[in-house]
């Protein structure tokens, strides 16, 4: 039986994640191999290596560059995706975003360019699934 096609990139996470949890406030640059999730705030840079998850209601600020991403929250700075990436439709973005594949979700907010480095038309989607609920 083969494996279900998984479409959100965190769903294939195969690595423990580093966390930046909700009501945690990070000043400074990140830097991280792996993958990163986070539900808090971030004031500085950020390279991650791998998958960077940016959940709803969580915000970064400063320039963000990842092999893949999926934006929930807010994100003022500039992105720079190598990959995939996938802008949910609570996310507000205010900066430079370029990514090889965009997929936006229809009431995402984006004030400034945008770029697609790769050969494939940016999508657009409706989100079928719930945000979670605050606690």
């Amino acid at each position: 039986m083969s494996e279900l096609p998984r479409r959100r990139l965190l769903d294939r996470l195969g690595s423990t994640p580093s966390l930046i949890a909700q009501h945690t406030r990070l000043i400074g640059d990140i830097t991280t191999a792996g993958a990163l999730l986070v539900n808090g705030s971030v004031q500085g840079n950020g390279r991650v290596g791998g998958e960077v998850a940016v959940a709803s209601g969580a915000r970064w600020e400063g320039d963000l560059q990842a092999e893949r991403a999926v934006i929930a929250g807010t994100v003022i700075g500039n992105i720079s995706v190598a990959d995939k990436l996938e802008i949910g439709a609570s996310a507000r973005l205010r900066g430079r975003v370029s990514a090889r594949r965009i997929a936006i979700a229809l009431g995402a907010q984006i004030e400034g360019d945008m770029a697609c480095t790769g050969n494939e038309p940016i999508i657009e989607f409706v989100e079928k699934r719930a945000a979670v609920p605050e606690p």
